[in-house]
């Protein structure tokens, strides 16, 4: 095995490679051209948020539940999810995301998309940047409607993309002391950790700190 083949690089999307939020974006498409789901998703969100907070989820999870996606089929979400990856958001990944991306190329190295974003449009925004491999939100078969539930989902979200590179490490052969691991925020620091190169992406105030912590590579890629 190649020094190349041990290695993949880890990214998260929204705020690292992506100058946007890809989910939010979909959710306002969605919004503007189904107009009549806006109070029954802010209702489902609402009430998500609220279950969420009173059954023990931490803030974080508990504010980043699926109601405003209720109601969506996913085809529909596969659908609008390939259109807008294309036509609005490939625009909004920076000249420095696909430098890297092409110098990780140039080394052989594998590229991993490890995203919270909902399946259909991880999955989507995955193709446009060419990556190898991509985990996003979603159960493991999808069809029909959103409940607004995560039950039965994969979430890599927080401590949660650990198990998840983890997991595509060992499948892959990979040395996670080789890997490379880029975010943007503080949540992305439980997977950055793990990975023996460590990136902090236009890092929010508290990944900031942490990375000047750790001694971490920090970089600026202007939008």
């Amino acid at each position: 095995m190649g020094e190349g083949s041990e290695v993949a690089a880890y990214f998260d999307l929204d705020g690292t490679l992506l100058n946007a939020s890809s989910e939010k974006t979909l959710t306002g498409v969605l919004a503007k051209r189904r107009p009549w789901r806006i109070p029954h998703a802010t209702v489902a969100w609402v009430l998500g948020a609220t279950f969420g907070l009173l059954t023990g989820k931490a803030p974080y999870d508990a504010l980043r539940n699926r109601g405003h996606l209720s109601l969506a089929s996913w085809r529909i979400l596969e659908q609008y999810s390939d259109e807008i990856a294309t036509s609005m958001l490939k625009a909004k990944i920076s000249q420095g995301a696909w430098d890297r991306l092409e110098w990780h190329r140039n080394q052989d190295h594998r590229l991993v998309l490890v995203t919270a974003t909902v399946a259909p449009m991880a999955e989507a925004m995955a193709r446009v940047l060419g990556m190898d491999a991509v985990y996003g939100c979603g159960p493991e078969t999808r069809s029909g409607w959103l409940s607004g539930s995560e039950r039965g989902w994969s979430v890599p979200r927080r401590k949660g993309k650990v198990p998840v590179v983890e997991k595509d490490a060992e499948i892959n052969r990979h040395d996670l002391s080789k890997c490379y691991g880029y975010g943007n925020t503080l949540a992305d620091s439980w997977f950055m950790r793990i990975c023996g190169h460590a990136i902090a992406v236009n890092p929010e105030g508290p990944l900031q700190k942490f990375a000047e912590e750790q001694e971490w590579e920090i970089v600026h890629w202007p939008s």
